[in-house]
């Protein structure tokens, strides 16, 4: 009886010193996950879900299967917070209804042309002004969680190799095929789409460092990824 309760203080010890020893880890990343999203956000939220997170990744955590802990509590973390601004869902119906709007009008002309529309034919399409289709593109981008996960995939095909999820042959299977449709739909955006997607999340440059680099305004640069965004929604649909 004595040993067991030595073993159950003892692991209440070593959880409680891990705790308090990646709790850095959990404000770093939610300063970064911060920075790309509405001013709505919290810091104190996404810190608070990002313990919880943190808890669960020492509590499951085996180091058996190869991976760092630190890169296992990262997963852990981010997706903790995400999933809560999941569940706290800030955006209008209407400003979703748009997105999905976007979305189709994007996938009709693109089998229709044989090609990706342009802004213009999007919007003509639409029966909207070049501005007006901007500014729900706009609303669409400062609504949304600004991260990989916004494609809707599943969380097993986000990790990168040497990362810890489900190591079953399945899931290896599914992050193998996600990450090169992945490939092959970002190399078909239009160019500079392309250019702003990967220096968002490649480079993880933020919206103004991205407006310096091209010369044009934060909001337009939030403009051109979310309709990135939208046709990589739209390409990646099956796996949605």
């Amino acid at each position: 009886m004595a040993v067991r309760s030595y073993y159950k203080d003892s692991q209440k010890d070593r959880i409680s010193q891990m705790v308090e020893d990646y709790a850095p880890l959990v404000k770093k990343i939610a300063l970064h996950l911060r920075g790309r999203l509405p001013a709505s956000v919290q810091l104190d939220d996404l810190i608070q879900s990002g313990m919880l997170g943190l808890l669960d990744a020492v509590n499951n955590f085996d180091a058996s299967k190869g991976a760092s802990f630190e890169t296992f509590a990262s997963f852990r973390i981010r997706g903790a917070m995400i999933d809560d601004l999941r569940n706290t869902d800030w955006a209008p119906r209407s400003v979703h209804h748009n997105t999905r709007m976007i979305a189709e009008a994007i996938s009709v002309l693109a089998k229709t042309k044989g090609r990706d529309p342009t802004d213009d034919e999007v919007a003509t399409y639409l029966g909207m002004e070049i501005r007006e289709y901007h500014t729900k593109l706009y609303e669409a981008s400062v609504s949304r969680i600004s991260a990989i996960e916004d494609l809707g995939v599943p969380a097993e095909a986000l990790l990168a190799d040497g990362e810890v999820g489900d190591d079953s042959p399945l899931s290896s299977v599914i992050r193998e095929k996600y990450t090169r449709a992945m490939g092959e739909a970002i190399e078909k955006l239009p160019r500079r789409e392309a250019l702003v997607f990967s220096l968002y999340y490649r480079e993880e440059l933020n919206l103004k460092e991205i407006g310096l680099v091209l010369d044009v305004t934060e909001s337009r640069v939030s403009q051109i990824l979310s309709q990135a965004i939208v046709r990589l929604r739209t390409k990646l649909k099956d796996w949605m």
